[in-house]
């Protein structure tokens, strides 16, 4: 018979309050945290008043290399690298550091959710981890971008340096303008 150490049942808690607050799915939650799957619905219902979001985690890797994914995910994935690399911090709590600072940088607008979620950022973390993503310089402006890791990546543009010329046209950005003119 093992012994459970309620410090650790306690700390295991504490972690899946804080991916939960951050907007962490279910499956996210059944990876990284240890606690029962029953456990952990009782505590998403708890906190958030609600069942957690049913379906599968996005998986496409195809997500990250467009336009504005790519600019927010290359932001998060850099702020990760510099924790790991300088500040020594390791796996799931890695993610969740990189992500209050990259939403410190890109606050979503009121009402609206961030352009990238928590289980997309550590959805990234794990495709950087199984080689399909890279990062790789531009070469006009020397950022660091997400890319994909069987592309031909010599003489790469970034999103910001070589926009698209549909970007930020969205029906968001059409009313805002409708508005500003009226």
């Amino acid at each position: 018979m093992t012994k459970k150490s309620v410090v650790s049942e306690a700390q295991e808690i504490q972690l899946a309050i804080e991916l939960i607050q951050l907007g962490a799915r279910l499956q996210l939650l059944e990876t990284e945290v240890s606690l029962s799957r029953e456990r952990l619905l009782k505590l998403y219902k708890e906190l958030k008043g609600m069942s957690p979001p049913k379906g599968m985690l996005p998986f496409s890797a195809d997500w990250f290399l467009t336009w504005q994914p790519n600019i927010h995910s290359s932001l998060f994935v850099n702020i990760h690298k510099f924790l790991v690399d300088y500040a020594g911090a390791t796996g799931i709590h890695a993610v969740m550091k990189a992500y209050k600072l990259y939403l410190e940088q890109m606050p979503p607008a009121p009402g609206e959710e961030p352009v990238l979620s928590l289980t997309r950022a550590w959805t990234l973390v794990r495709f950087f981890q199984s080689k399909m993503l890279a990062v790789a310089p531009c070469d006009k402006c020397s950022g660091k971008f997400v890319v994909n890791c069987l592309d031909l990546n010599q003489g790469y543009l970034c999103g910001l340096c070589h926009m698209p010329s549909r970007a930020g046209k969205t029906k968001k950005s059409k009313d805002a303008e409708a508005l500003l003119a009226a």
